[in-house]
């Protein structure tokens, strides 16, 4: 009995301290782990730098579309680039005609 009365008043005068310290293992642990994490912090930044360079290229792809259709609009007419596509849609060719195709 004098035992466990000891034990109790260890715990009483201790307790602020383990509280402390649970408190302290709580949040170290979701500080790591947690859904707002370190870790996922650094996974969404490496996400966003990935997909910023691609809304990049969508952008520059877009411009480069708009200024091809551009081209085509009345008035404005670019006669190599509307031969060349009605060509492409039509399928004609000359005779002896080599096609070249580049990858973008």
């Amino acid at each position: 009995m004098k035992k466990l009365l000891e034990h109790n008043e260890l715990v009483r005068k201790n307790l602020l301290t383990l509280i402390g310290m649970g408190l302290c293992m709580y949040f170290s642990y979701h500080l790591i782990q947690g859904e707002r994490s370190y870790i996922r912090y650094l996974g969404l930044k490496t996400s966003i730098t990935h997909l910023e360079g691609e809304v990049d290229g969508l952008k520059n792809k877009r411009e480069t579309l708009e200024t091809r259709v551009a081209m085509l609009r009345p008035g404005s007419i670019d006669k190599d680039l509307l031969e060349e596509r009605a060509r492409f849609v039509l399928g004609y060719r000359f005779s002896g005609e080599k096609d070249i195709i580049s990858q973008p």
